[in-house]
């Protein structure tokens, strides 16, 4: 494809973003919940459609369509495992962060540990981690944006200027306006996402095959090994164990159970997210078997979907681009944005607690700032396939998962056993990953977890509770059932 219609594309979506984000900022308050929360101020769909497109990223239409091409349908079983434990989480966690982040005013989910255990500490520690394993995952964003350029224009527009350019936007959007902005970008990504995928979708089955049930025959003829189940084990729930939890580990999208208005747009944020993960991950794989069925042979799987656009007309390989734009874009924005308030209230308030809240949204403007470039020589060294390097960050961050669900689950649950749980448990992830140890043959996120959770339940029983933990469980659940998220409790209520 020619470089003049790719920059072409990129300048004409880019406008028409950077206009959504002034017109965020005409109503952006003063106020560090305002830059990093949009003010909890944001309607059902905007809630549902940001965190849908900080979800579905790159990852998606060049890291799982890539996944697919090189080992079939396992993809889709790892992809769905993660879209259903990721709606049973919000089911579960998303009120109770809602509540409790309403009450204690919490702008980020490492403060709901330390309120909860009553020890500074586990934030900054859950800050910590949440920095060493979330820029490898940006960085993948930018990844994904180079690898597309560089493939759809044959190298006429190199991998770095790609990465370059959606940093640029990236960053503009979270330090023009914060939260707000980027959520409204965000739904006019997730809308550019769905929108371009379905019709490149239903050309490229046309186009390539005639029709939908021609392709599906042509799978069966000429991949018959994709359509069959081949993940062993070991590969299966190493890579989909940490994605399991990712909507209550990584703080990207656990933030975003702060900024529904009210627990009815909570509860449509849920449906909208449940709806365009399912089409969105059946969208990537199709295109996945359909790269495996015209471009065999690829060294690179990461590079199907850019070589598959190569062999569409011009407008429609600029479509799926600006699609894949859209999601690489507002995933890194949001990443950035939460990553800075981790810094200003987490690390920066913890040792420097009088700083102002004018202060923490300078600070986390600088964060922004320091965070691309380090996201951006990451890119540059690509240093392996975005899937892998998207679940070697999740695995990292899974050490964190025994914590949060111990704040609300388990009284018995300690502020010692998660410091400690979380410090061995991240260190042992990340050496058995940069080692490349994977005993037994199964992966380090599954070691990982298992020593975590086992050290948090002994660490916690040999220690005392907080003196909070039995008032802090018992009004949130006292609280649900008074906005209807516990069922059971408020029929009986009701009967007597």
């Amino acid at each position: 494809m020619k470089p003049l219609f790719v920059w072409i594309a990129m300048i004409g979506w880019t406008a028409a973003a950077l206009w959504i984000a002034a017109a965020a900022r005409k109503k952006m308050r003063p106020g560090a919940s305002e830059f990093f929360l949009g003010g909890r101020r944001l309607r059902g769909f905007v809630s549902g459609m940001t965190y849908a497109a900080t979800t579905y990223s790159a990852f998606m239409l060049v890291g799982l369509v890539g996944l697919t091409y090189r080992s079939g349908v396992g993809a889709l079983g790892f992809e769905m495992t993660y879209l259903i434990f990721t709606v049973l989480l919000l089911i579960t966690f998303g009120p109770r962060f809602w509540i409790v982040g309403n009450w204690y005013g919490h702008i980020t989910p490492p403060e709901l540990l330390a309120n909860r255990y009553q020890n500074q500490w586990v934030a900054v520690l859950a800050a910590a981690i949440s920095f060493f394993m979330l820029i490898p995952y940006a960085s993948v964003q930018l990844m994904g944006m180079g690898l597309l350029v560089d493939g759809i224009t044959g190298g006429q527009i190199p991998f770095m200027v790609g990465v370059f350019i959606m940093a640029g936007l990236s960053g503009f959007s979270a330090l023009y306006a914060g939260m707000r902005s980027v959520a409204w970008t965000d739904a006019f990504q997730a809308v550019t996402m769905m929108a371009t995928s379905i019709i490149a979708l239903l050309f490229t089955f046309y186009h390539f095959f005639g029709s939908p049930s021609s392709f599906a025959q042509a799978a069966v003829e000429n991949t018959p090994d994709l359509l069959r189940f081949t993940w062993s084990p070991e590969l299966f729930i190493g890579l989909t164990l940490p994605w399991a939890f990712f909507a209550l580990t990584n703080p990207q999208v656990s933030q975003r159970m702060y900024v529904p208005d009210t627990i009815v747009s909570l509860r449509r944020m849920i449906i909208y997210f449940a709806l365009f993960g399912f089409l969105y991950t059946i969208i990537s794989t199709l295109f996945g078997l359909e790269a495996a069925i015209v471009l065999p042979g690829l060294e690179n799987p990461d590079q199907a979907m850019p070589h598959l656009l190569g062999k569409v007309p011009t407008l429609l390989g600029l479509i799926i681009f600006v699609g894949i734009f859209a999601a690489a874009t507002s995933t890194l924005g949001s990443i950035i944005l939460t990553l800075s308030s981790l810094f200003a209230r987490d690390i920066a308030r913890h040792f420097y607690p009088e700083i102002t809240e004018g202060t923490e949204r300078w600070l986390g403007r600088v964060v922004i700032l320091c965070l691309l470039a380090a996201c951006m020589v990451f890119a540059w060294f690509q240093p392996g396939l975005i899937t892998v390097i998207s679940s070697m960050a999740s695995g990292g961050l899974l050490v964190m998962a025994p914590a949060f669900i111990g704040a609300f689950f388990w009284r018995r649950a300690t502020a010692a056993g998660a410091l400690v749980s979380m410090t061995v448990g991240g260190v042992l992830t990340a050496v058995m990953y940069l080692a490349n140890i994977y005993p037994l043959g199964w992966w380090p996120s599954v070691w990982g977890g298992g020593i975590t959770l086992l050290l948090f339940v002994c660490i916690s029983l040999l220690t005392a509770p907080p003196g909070n933990a039995n008032k802090f469980i018992e009004d949130v659940e006292k609280e649900l059932v008074a906005y209807r998220f516990r069922f059971i409790n408020s029929l009986k209520q009701k009967r007597y």
